[in-house]
C-alpha cells in the first residue's frame, strides 16, 4: 500500500511540475523568436559580418551581396543571380531591402 501511495504522489508531482517546466523552457525561445523578427538584416546597409550570420551565407556570398547593392527588393538576390534560390529561401524571412529616404 505504501508503494502505491508513493507512486501516486510522484505521479501527481510530475503532473503539476511538467507543464511549468515546459513553459519555462518555451518562454525564452518565444522571446528570442520575436527579437529575431524585429531585427531583420538590411541588404543595403548590412556589414559582411551581419550577412555571414545568415544561414547559407559565407564570405563569398556576403561579398557578392555587398557588390550588388543597392537592392530595391530582397528577391533581387535571386534575379540578379547573387545567391541561388535555395539559399534565398533560407534567409528570405530574415532580410529586408530598405530604400533610402527621398530628398
Amino acid at each position: 500500500m505504501i508503494k502505491l501511495l508513493r507512486a501516486l504522489a510522484i505521479a501527481v508531482a510530475l503532473a503539476f511540475a511538467a507543464p511549468s517546466i515546459d513553459f519555462a523552457k518555451s518562454q525564452p525561445a518565444d522571446q528570442k523568436a520575436s527579437a529575431k523578427k524585429a531585427q531583420k538584416v538590411d541588404l543595403n546597409t548590412a556589414s559582411e559580418d551581419e550577412l555571414r550570420a545568415l544561414p547559407g551565407i559565407g564570405d563569398a556570398y556576403s561579398k557578392k551581396i555587398i557588390a550588388g547593392r543597392p537592392y530595391a527588393k530582397k528577391d533581387q538576390l535571386v534575379s540578379k543571380k547573387i545567391i541561388p534560390s535555395a539559399t534565398y529561401q533560407k534567409i528570405k524571412d530574415q532580410v529586408i531591402a530598405k530604400q533610402p529616404p527621398k530628398k
